[in-house]
């Protein structure tokens, strides 16, 4: 018996007894945990066992039997005895006095992993030539070292018709599958999605789709050669369902013989023919490990990274497929400008065409203007949520050195004043906070304006590590239990949008000591009470609450009530490190507010400058700074990354950006927000430059340089830029821009004040209307899906998702058509019941067919109009109002 020190979900050292285990391998004496694998053990000394099904991430299945090894124990009198057969390495664990011989010191278990691999390459159609997997294959390199030089097999061989597509981006090649289990095992275990399953018995046992009825995902319809190659098969793919998991990618990267493959990389290189390199993904702010594989200039594939203390090895197909847009035909690879006529009080009265120029003209241009909307009322900063910890310093710095103004905000969403006090006060300069360990080994996790499996993929796979492994307890405060949260075995929190601080200071409340109001579910809060008070429990809320009054005060009084650890969990992979650079109105870098004179003086003496320059007054933030530029009290604007369609009022934005004398955008393909621009400076994709993510967890994730490139990244752009206005940025280089970074010494002043926001009164919601509650979906229209075909198949198909009740109110059922509509416009899209919050209709919020902030121009929380279609898409008056039991909205 030994002692580790663990680390407790707490963060302090926990002395945790480990009982050992001592067994020889061949002729090696080894000592092991106790219900350690021998074929883990023997990897612990350096014996490679073969095998196919085995994976460390998920549980011991013995289908392969390719592990086989000799196996001797002692009995009862202490005599060692050999087992009569070969045992299977992978789910038999270590005994006392085991004395195990494997293929290299055993002949019996050489012969048995002869036997097996002669077995499984018997009907394999043994075409690595033009196999995906050829090169990186399992079978490929077990054949060799454990398999017969010849074969004995002199019958016809058993053939499928291939591929079978079980998704639009997955193709199975039936006659290649060994029945090994993984991606059934990882389908169940790990995601949770049983969308594939073993088929059929004996001969003809095989993995297809599994037939289950899912309404978030429309029905397979047509899939080509793929479908019509099935016609008439000896085992012709008949499910239901296709394999529409979030996840389903990692089934190809584990599957060890070839049998799953990607629809888009099938065919396109040689694993051989690739250049990997190590990097991270940019599409949310888990910070995922990643492998980009490119040949020629050009990206072929991603795969999962192994990274134990982020995402292990599992990525969302998200991650794994979408990049294509870096490389998409609307991509910037020149500046351009636009060239203006100016009447003689210096007003723009003419603006002309977009044109390609030089960097030196561009750059010219862009300092002149900036300088001139300076002078004349000055500039907005909106860098957008992308940004690499690199460029994100650059950006906060030029705009307070360069512009001289803390009008600066990242947020390209919803948001409010509220939320930027809760980031200074709880997430700006705190390091390192919650991380994905600390949520495996929680008692309880609350969600609040948090889709897990929707908003940040990896980490709804850790949370539902925890819930098998530990029975972790997940409560969501949300409008219904969507499906991640189901198969978290989660519970719901029913809450109306704008009504989630009602929940959360309630909570505060009971866990306080306090008195509840009397209508209050009294056993419900007693116990998610209790849940959050336990040692280790954590609180994660997202950005969403920003549209809920109150909500993220509750938040923070909920978790100093109860000793919950609060994370926020933005969506962006560039928000946590926008809020640690200051990107914010009322913040300056390492979580300085703008109001204190010490943090003040800090930041001036590490910039070279003079604290005076920096205004000891807040900005405005994102909102206020397009109504400004609409009615001219601004005359510029500097932005970056910026999708239009993903702000609140997406109409206003293009207005307000028209309407501004001067605007710069940094971008690296056209958008709405460059069409409106004096002068596109193009900046480079991820994939063409070294940075790094600043994860939720305060994780800092450092990538390379994949592909060669002469694209600038924003940090160097910026250098240049400020180099034509006689300002040193010191962001040259990666490396001069890590400098300046370091330059900030840790923040020691005090923090800023803890948020103080009241929640609001739910609206009385009256007949024909709704509340509306909207999210992302992890697969919809947004920007860093084009160009991927392949995934956009799997997309969930939008629908509008309210209560029995609530539809039965303006004579819509289940599968009819509903329209959602404002002054605005209409979206028109199926019904579908869902046991939730009466009064409320959810829509995706940014998918394709339902964009909620360009088509409705409503944010969740505000009341819109529910009827079925019209021919003409009226909408009718709002009519009388109904209220629920309680007198508001439940």
């Amino acid at each position: 018996m030994t002692a580790t020190t663990d680390t407790s979900a707490t963060g302090g050292p926990v002395d945790k007894p480990v009982e050992t285990v001592t067994l020889t391998i061949d002729e090696l004496e080894v000592t092991v945990p106790k219900g350690t694998l021998i074929i883990r053990a023997a990897e612990q000394v350096g014996i490679e066992i073969p095998r196919f099904c085995d994976h460390p991430l998920l549980e011991p299945a013995g289908a392969c039997r390719q592990c086989l090894v000799e196996v001797a124990m002692p009995d009862r009198e202490g005599n060692v005895r050999a087992m009569p057969k070969p045992q299977a390495s992978c789910t038999m664990t270590v005994t006392p006095g085991m004395v195990v011989k494997t293929q290299r010191t055993s002949p019996v278990a050489d012969k048995a992993q002869h036997g097996v691999m002669e077995l499984l390459l018997m009907n394999h159609p043994l075409d690595c030539p033009v196999c995906d997997k050829g090169g990186e294959c399992p079978l490929q390199n077990q054949a060799m070292s454990n398999g017969r030089p010849d074969t004995r097999f002199e019958d016809v061989k058993r053939t499928f018709p291939k591929p079978i597509a079980v998704s639009t981006q997955i193709l199975l090649d039936r006659e290649r599958c060994v029945l090994c289990q993984r991606c059934t095992r990882f389908s169940e275990e790990i995601a949770g999605d049983a969308f594939i399953a073993l088929q059929e018995r004996g001969s003809h046992q095989q993995i297809g789709r599994f037939d289950e009825s899912v309404l978030d995902f429309a029905p397979p319809t047509s899939q080509g050669a793929a479908a019509e190659a099935t016609v008439g098969g000896a085992l012709p793919d008949t499910s239901g369902q296709p394999f529409a998991s979030y996840y389903s990618g990692n089934t190809v990267q584990i599957c060890p013989v070839g049998a799953l493959t990607g629809a888009a990389y099938r065919f396109r290189s040689r694993p051989f023919d690739l250049v990997s390199t190590p990097a991270v993904s940019e599409h949310d702010s888990c910070g995922s490990a990643i492998r980009v594989d490119h040949r020629r200039g050009v990206v072929l594939r991603r795969l999962s990274g192994d990274d134990p203390v982020v995402n292990e090895e599992w990525i969302t197909d998200k991650d794994r497929f979408a990049f294509t847009w870096q490389s998409a035909p609307d991509r910037l690879t020149t500046p351009l400008v636009r060239d203006r006529t100016l009447d003689e009080e210096g007003q723009v009265v003419h603006r002309g065409e977009l044109r390609p120029a030089s960097w030196a003209e561009a750059l010219e241009l862009a300092a002149e203007g900036l300088a001139e909307a300076r002078a004349a009322g000055g500039v907005g900063v909106l860098p957008g949520g992308r940004l690499t910890v690199e460029d994100a310093f650059a950006w906060s710095r030029f705009a307070r050195t360069v512009l001289h103004t803390h009008d600066v905000d990242q947020r390209a969403r919803v948001h409010s004043g509220e939320e930027a006090a809760f980031l200074a006060h709880a997430v700006a300069g705190t390091g390192m906070g919650v991380t994905f360990t600390d949520l495996e080994q929680a008692p309880a996790v609350l969600l609040a304006g948090l889709e897990a499996e929707e908003e940040a993929g990896v980490t709804y796979l850790r949370l539902r590590k925890a819930v098998r492994a530990h029975g972790l307890r997940v409560f969501s405060v949300a409008p219904f239990a969507s499906r991640g949260l189901a198969r978290l075995d989660g519970t719901l929190l029913p809450a109306a949008p704008g009504t989630e601080a009602e929940w959360l200071g309630t909570l505060a409340t009971q866990a306080g000591g306090g008195l509840v109001p009397a209508a209050a579910d009294a056993e419900m809060l007693g116990t998610v009470a209790g849940a959050l008070a336990e040692p280790g429990a954590v609180v994660l809320v997202g950005e969403r609450l920003a549209s809920s009054p109150g909500a993220y005060s509750a938040a923070v009084r909920l978790a100093a009530a109860t000793g919950a650890r609060l994370a926020w969990i933005p969506r962006r992979a560039g928000e946590r490190g926008g809020v640690e650079a200051g990107l914010l109105p009322g913040l300056l870098p390492g979580g300085r507010p703008v109001t204190d004179a010490a943090a003040r003086r800090e930041v001036a003496a590490a910039w070279g400058m003079d604290a005076e320059a920096l205004g000891a007054e807040a900005g405005r933030d994102a909102g206020e700074i397009l109504d400004a530029l609409s009615v001219g009290q601004l005359a510029g604007a500097l932005v970056g990354g910026l999708e239009l369609a993903d702000l609140p009022d997406p109409v206003h934005a293009r207005r307000a950006l028209g309407a501004a004398r001067f605007v710069v955008s940094l971008e690296v393909r056209r958008t709405a927000a460059t069409e409106l621009a004096d002068v596109v400076l193009p900046v480079a994709p991820p994939v063409e430059r070294a940075g790094s993510y600043w994860n939720w967890e305060g994780r800092v994730r450092a990538f390379g340089q994949a592909l060669e490139s002469a694209a600038l990244p924003d940090h160097r752009v910026l250098d240049a830029l400020a180099a034509q206005a006689g300002v040193d940025l010191g962001a040259a280089t990666p490396l001069a821009a890590h400098q300046a970074i370091g330059a900030l010494p840790a923040f020691r002043g005090p923090r800023a004040a803890e948020p103080d926001g009241d929640r609001h009164e739910p609206p009385s919601v009256p007949v024909g209307s709704a509340v509306l509650a909207s999210w992302h979906l992890q697969l919809d229209d947004g920007a860093l899906q084009d160009g991927e075909q392949f995934l956009a198949g799997t997309a969930k198909r939008p629908v509008a998702r309210m209560s029995a009740a609530t539809a039965a109110s303006v004579d819509v059922y289940d599968g009819d058509h509903v329209a959602v509509s404002t002054e605005r416009g209409t979206i028109t899209v199926p019904v579908a019941i869902t046991e939730m919050v009466d009064h409320v209709v959810w829509l995706p919020l940014a998918s394709r067919g339902c964009r909620v902030h360009e088509e409705l121009g409503a944010v969740p929380g505000d009341l819109v109009r529910i009827s079925p279609p019209s021919p003409v898409g009226a909408a009718g008056p709002l009519g009388t109002t109904a209220r629920d039991d309680d007198g508001g909205v439940a």
